[in-house]
């Protein structure tokens, strides 16, 4: 559906570093057979911290409620919108079509009022699809803008102690991320804590 596609192009869940940190993390933890380097102290540096997470995007909009029911509403709007222009563009078509057929009988003066009044119509309806389809992009960024604000704010609470220093997202096949490793996956837990967070706000399950 052309909604789920917009959401994910104006970046629904973006992921929160390149993936150039991935290699650091893997290099840190994968095959180092070198001794540790060495710190300022004469001791060993270690890593303490650096663990990365990810979210699987394509399961949180599958689970979070409040995702799946404004997307929803969305998509009747826009099912809306589209009726409805559909509408109007039939009847401007039957008008042009009538026309036509009482063209022979018109005198010119009548023919061209008739043509302006046809140009004038088709014109409005431009004007009308455009306000529409402006007045849906808005609602649509103000969605996304508030579900990047749900997950933002969740995750730093939820990364309060820090243990996480990079929490990334992952989408299959449209994803810097490389290389998982599903012991990182907070999906599971983000989602719970998202759609608690939603119940908790009063909002409809």
């Amino acid at each position: 559906m052309r909604t789920s596609k917009s959401i994910v192009k104006i970046g629904l869940f973006a992921a929160l570093i390149a993936g150039t940190f991935i290699a650091c993390q893997q290099s840190g933890k994968q095959g180092n057979t070198n001794a540790p380097a060495a710190s300022a102290g004469g001791g060993t540096a270690e890593n303490k911290g650096f663990i990365i997470a990810y979210v699987d995007i394509d399961t949180v909009e599958a689970h979070y409620q409040y995702f799946k029911e404004k997307k929803a509403e969305l998509e009747k709007k826009q099912q809306a919108i589209d009726n409805e222009l559909q509408a109007n563009v039939r009847a401007l078509q039957n008008e042009a079509a009538d026309f036509q057929r009482k063209a022979n009988g018109m005198t010119q003066a009548e023919g061209e009022a008739a043509q302006r009044t046809l140009y004038n119509k088709q014109q409005q309806l431009e004007g009308k699809a455009q306000n529409m389809r402006s007045q849906y992009a808005e609602q649509e960024n103000k969605f996304n803008e508030e579900l990047q604000k749900r997950l933002n704010d969740f995750l730093e609470k939820y990364n309060s102690d820090k243990r996480y220093a990079y929490i990334l997202s992952y989408r299959t096949g449209a994803s810097n991320v490389l290389y998982k490793d599903a012991k990182y996956d907070i999906t599971t837990e983000v989602i719970k804590g998202l759609n608690e967070a939603n119940a908790a706000s009063g909002e409809k399950k």
